[in-house]
């Protein structure tokens, strides 16, 4: 979690995924703050996306409101999708060896090309190198593109699959494929995080 965060923001969220949806009464007692100041960071958080409030029906009284973690936060807390990832990824190696794993980053590109083809068709090439660019950096990959002499560079300053793609480097060489085929132009990568460049850098050219 963002260590940034208030620090009594980050309890609220931990507080909120250990004990579910809970009042801000609950929430001040167990925190040992007054209800006010429990309001005032919950309103940050839910104009942050990271909380949601919702009316219930007690028992007994009127009816009151419970604040939950958004999908939004969930995030927020840790995950490791990359061990499962190169765990299967190990097992179906050594069951079927590396023929199975580049027909699994086959099919994975594929998808990614009926998904992402209909948002670049119509396009001339600078017009797609730009939607590309966009793709990508709301996936994760902080991308940015640019003219130069001859083509265009396209940039990668964060690989959103580095743990899988540090172990199966078929990833990349699918990845540098699906872009020669969204963009039906010569792709070449010149720079490449993971050899230790700063990026990964893409040089794209009009085919011959």
């Amino acid at each position: 979690m963002d260590k940034e965060m208030h620090s009594t923001r980050r309890e609220i969220l931990f507080r909120l995924r250990k004990q579910g949806p809970s009042s801000v009464d609950a929430l001040a007692s167990t925190l040992g703050i007054t209800s006010m100041g429990v309001r005032r960071h919950l309103a940050n958080l839910e104009r942050d996306g990271l909380v949601t409030s919702g009316m219930v029906r007690r028992r007994m009284g009127r009816p009151g409101y419970v604040y939950a973690l958004s999908e939004v936060a969930d995030d927020l807390f840790p995950k490791n999708y990359h061990g499962l990832a190169l765990e299967l990824l190990g097992d179906i190696k050594a069951l079927d060896g590396d023929e199975k794993i580049d027909l699994l980053f086959s099919r994975r590109a594929a998808r990614l090309y009926h998904a992402f083809a209909p948002r670049l068709a119509g396009k001339d090439l600078p017009g797609k190198v730009q939607e590309l660019a966009r793709i990508l950096d709301e996936n994760g990959y902080l991308a940015e593109w640019e003219k130069v002499n001859g083509g265009y560079l396209l940039r990668e300053y964060n690989c959103v699959n580095s743990r899988v793609s540090q172990e199966y480097p078929q990833a990349c060489a699918h990845q540098l494929a699906l872009f020669s085929r969204l963009l039906e132009a010569q792709v070449a990568r010149e720079e490449h995080l993971l050899r230790g460049d700063h990026h990964c850098c893409y040089r794209i050219r009009p085919k011959a």
